[in-house]
């Protein structure tokens, strides 16, 4: 694993402070802008709203100056940032699907609840996780608690079946996705174990066309993996999920083995079972036939192909630079503030609008690899760099699957869409990562001290 030479940096807390007031400029006016367009604004509602970003921010940034200053400057205004859009947007299909529904919902207002608490999970991590190679200690039972986590809707009676997918469990009245938390578990396992076994993966094998590939002994936790995540896809009938799980582990490997060849085996495994189980479950199948023909009138009536192709056509009107926000009608795309808000954004933002918060994605990503590549320990470097794959891999999961480039899943886009469960786990990612981030920033000296 490769580490730069180190460096004095500074602690970047006054840009952070700067690039703070941008991120809570376009919170405010992505708000305002729905709230006008929609003939509901009013200047002291949005006052407060404000008034609650900006002391949110202020107390993030002060909790950082004490207790991780050299955490990377750019992460929280970045995340911040997505997370003001999502909720401008959210309240804009609010108004939606008041106007042409006649249904009232509030799923706003309820993200604005789960967005301050996914924000104070975030500190409080930074508060509690003074150490991150602290989380090592608790390598198999991250592994075990991500386990059950993942298995937890296939219990009976517990478990809810959602659009076709039984990802979610029935706890006091609410719907939880337990494979939100269970991404985060599973990376620190595979963090634990990659760093414990890493030179038996990486050193030996056969050569084959000028790759080392592993030897078949050496072959079980790739094959254990793989496993599970055909289980995950024929089970809980989420291709998304099972996606995501398998490519956070292939990343891992490769960070931790830097070896090409368990790429390319462990694709070639995820290929075969996908294809296996498209041709044997009527389910899988029933995805692929979507997405491979998502036009045919037939599959259309019956709404097997409605939402993607509703979806295309919402994206294509929006153009290049988009209708506006609050002037377009993303309430005509189902779930269009949670799985398909991309195309509400596509829709009232447009490709420019789209590519603005693709690129603040890609910062986040670049981020928690440059992280990975700065923090000094294994097990850091394997942590940080497996969120950030798993942050990469989600999101082409979301846009791929609502632009047709590969099938439709049922994840949802980090800090954007509607979900408690995605905003509390993707929040505690951001925690994380800031957390590793100041160790990665700082001396060796002062990671002594």
């Amino acid at each position: 694993m490769a580490t730069v030479s180190e460096l004095q940096v500074r602690t970047g807390r006054r840009a952070e402070l700067a690039l703070l007031g941008v991120s809570w400029s376009i919170i405010v006016l992505a708000r305002a802008l729905v709230d006008y367009h929609a003939d509901f604004l009013e200047l002291r509602t949005l006052g407060i709203y404000a008034g609650v970003a900006a002391a949110l921010m202020l107390g993030c940034h002060l909790l950082l100056r004490r207790y991780a200053p050299s955490a990377d400057p750019v992460l929280l205004p970045a995340v911040l940032a997505i997370n003001g859009v999502g909720l401008a947007m959210i309240r804009r299909v609010d108004f939606g699907y008041a106007q042409y529904r006649g249904r009232d919902t509030a799923f706003g207002d309820a993200q604005i609840g789960w967005t301050v608490a996914g924000v104070l999970l975030a500190m409080a991590v930074i508060f509690l996780i003074r150490d991150h190679r602290l989380l090592r200690r608790f390598t198999y039972t991250a592994g075990v608690v991500g386990l059950v986590l993942y298995l937890l809707p296939l219990v009976p009676g517990l478990g809810v079946t959602i659009n076709g997918a039984r990802i979610w469990i029935d706890l006091f009245g609410r719907s939880l996705q337990p494979g939100e938390f269970a991404k985060i578990a599973m990376v620190i396992f595979f963090a634990g174990y990659l760093v414990t076994n890493r030179d038996t993966l990486a050193l030996a094998g056969p050569k084959f066309l000028g790759l080392r590939f592993p030897r078949p002994r050496d072959m079980g936790p790739l094959l254990l993996v793989w496993a599970a995540a055909l289980l995950l896809m024929v089970y809980q009938r989420d291709l998304g999920a099972s996606l995501l799980f398998f490519g956070i582990f292939l990343g891992m490997l490769y960070v931790a083995t830097q070896r090409i060849s368990w790429v390319v085996t462990g694709v070639a495994m995820f290929g075969i079972g996908a294809v296996l189980a498209g041709t044997i479950f009527p389910h899988v199948r029933a995805r692929y036939d979507a997405w491979l023909n998502a036009l045919d009138p037939d599959l259309y009536s019956s709404g097997t192909s409605e939402q993607l192709v509703r979806g295309l056509f919402g994206m294509a009107s929006g153009g290049l630079f988009g209708t506006g926000l609050g002037e377009g009608r993303p309430d005509l795309v189902p779930y269009a503030e949670s799985d398909f808000i991309i195309a509400s954004i596509g829709e009232e933002m447009g490709l420019t609008g789209l590519m603005a918060i693709l690129a603040l994605y890609l910062i986040l990503v670049q981020r928690a690899f440059r992280t990975s590549i700065g923090v000094r320990d294994g097990f850091g470097k394997l942590v940080a760099g497996g969120l950030g794959f798993a942050l990469a891999l989600q999101v082409f999961i979301v846009v791929g699957g609502v632009t047709r480039v590969i099938p439709l899943t049922g994840l949802t886009t980090p800090w954007l869409a509607y979900g408690g469960s995605s905003m509390l786990a993707n929040w505690i990612i951001v925690g994380l990562l800031l957390r590793i981030s100041d160790q990665a920033r700082r001396t060796t000296a002062e990671v002594a001290e």
